[in-house]
């Protein structure tokens, strides 16, 4: 990989796990309205903990702390009937939560890390949608900017050339 290209790489990835961050967070407050009227004997702490379990859980990434670990190993049934549930319970996030992992396992892939078994996992949930492609960084970024506008979130727009984009998918 030439210097240039790790130059462009180095611009784009931040900017595109921004975009899977906004996507997260879009999940998480949307899921934990679920959780509230799914799970009413919870506590407020507790539902937004579930939330946040299944959100980590959906996106591979676990927080370590140990309150975190212990809530995550005491609810796991939980856990996962609400990733089972994704597809009844908030349909309309589906395409952009797909969108979104298989731009931070793409992010990963360019930084080293095999982040594949994330893309299984929501493929088994049925998450990942079989007939949509990856998307275009641009695509990706427009998609994330029309959610932030519709949840109130401000995501400034950033302009990515075609060739950063061709760069990062190959």
């Amino acid at each position: 990989m030439s210097t240039k290209t790790k130059n462009k790489d180095s611009r784009l990835l931040p900017i595109l796990r921004e975009g899977v961050a906004v996507v997260q967070m879009i999940f998480f407050k949307e899921l934990k309205s679920v959780i509230i009227k799914k799970h009413p004997a919870l506590d407020a702490t507790a539902q937004a903990m579930l939330a946040g379990a299944v959100t980590n859980e959906l996106f591979g990434t676990h927080n370590t702390e140990e309150k975190f670990q212990t809530f995550r190993n005491t609810h796991q049934g939980t856990i996962e009937q609400e990733l089972m549930g994704l597809n009844n319970e908030l349909p309309d996030l589906i395409n952009p939560l797909a969108d979104a992992l298989r731009i931070q396992t793409l992010c990963d892939n360019q930084e080293g890390v095999d982040s594949s078994h994330v893309l299984k996992q929501a493929d088994s949930l049925g998450v990942l949608t079989k007939d949509r492609d990856l998307p275009l960084p641009s695509a990706f970024m427009e998609t994330v900017r029309m959610l932030g506008a519709q949840y109130k979130l401000t995501i400034p727009p950033v302009e990515i050339d075609s060739s950063e984009e061709q760069d990062l998918l190959q």
